[in-house]
């Protein structure tokens, strides 16, 4: 299995481009040693040359162009992208749709809780129906596998987070098991498998099982602190207000990390403010000390 991190960000990417924190301003005027990054999404592939999309940010166009194993040559106009599965229905995950308006129709996948919320309160697939077949919704049911013909090895299981419901959806406070999913992706001919979980915001008993069988953890890792964006003066929520398990809490991210046998621990989706950002703060060498790493955009994974 092939893994490309498009975007490993959080939503408003990084630098965010009205943000002046200390991390944003830092990478713009180089006094701290970080990556800029774009809005969180992968592709996976079981041959390196047909792709299936995990989650569409609205930074996907660029993320296209800046990888060039997804192009197809042999078509006038199209991608190696046969499929799309989205994890949820926040918009820094689904927005991108609308810029992929020129290629429809697109074969979406996608639990009934995502397909509402994306046919009410933010309405892609209404909006995206007068565009040549607009999105085709292919419906995910949580914890039965599925495959997509584009990538006949592979086998998707989506399993249930604890976490929020996005700010327009009428869920909000009040999610319901199909509104966010991590997906468990296992290559049946490697034998090797990934847990992709972008949005975790609480691990529960359901889901250790999973945790514990990865190969790969490809994870949340939005903030350091659960009340990171008061501490910067950016923002009142706090992690779990947003649907994110912090990373340093007593019952954090990282300590669970600690507990779990997978070879790779990888973090994604990281937001503006984290300190792990700079790859020369102490929070970051934490990690590296623990055998977590810290995603990049156009890093490539094989399993």
């Amino acid at each position: 299995m092939q893994i490309k991190v498009l975007g490993s960000a959080a939503g408003g990417g990084f630098p965010q481009w009205n943000c002046n924190c200390k991390n944003c301003q830092g990478v713009r005027d180089n006094s701290i040693k970080a990556s800029r990054r774009t809005q969180s999404s992968i592709a996976v592939s079981d041959d390196g040359k047909n792709w299936v999309l995990c989650n569409v940010s609205p930074d996907i166009c660029h993320q296209l162009l800046a990888s060039p194993e997804l192009n197809n040559p042999d078509v006038l106009r199209g991608t190696g992208i046969g499929s799309i599965i989205l994890t949820d229905s926040q918009i820094d995950h689904s927005a991108g749709l609308l810029n992929l308006r020129e290629g429809c129709p697109h074969q979406v996948w996608c639990t009934a809780e995502v397909h509402d919320d994306l046919s009410s309160g933010f309405p892609l697939f209404t909006m995206l129906s007068h565009w040549n077949g607009g999105l085709v919704h292919h419906p995910v049911t949580p914890l039965a596998p599925f495959q997509v013909a584009v990538c006949p090895s592979l086998r998707f299981t989506a399993i249930p987070l604890l976490s929020n419901a996005p700010p327009y959806s009428r869920y909000r406070h009040r999610p319901l098991p199909g509104h966010n999913v991590a997906l468990f992706i296992e290559d049946a001919a490697r034998g090797s498998n990934l847990l992709y979980a972008p949005g975790l915001g609480e691990p529960d008993e359901a889901l250790l099982p999973w945790l514990q069988r990865a190969d790969c953890l490809l994870i949340d890792g939005t903030l350091w602190r659960d009340n990171e964006l008061a501490n910067a003066g950016v923002g009142r929520n706090t992690g779990k207000d947003m649907g994110h398990l912090a990373l340093a809490e007593e019952q954090g991210l990282a300590a669970l990390l600690g507990t779990l046998p997978a070879k790779r621990k990888i973090l994604i989706h990281i937001n503006n403010t984290n300190p792990i950002l700079d790859e020369d703060s102490a929070e970051r060498q934490s990690l590296t000390d623990a055998g977590i790493e810290v995603s990049w955009d156009g890093m490539n994974i094989e399993l």
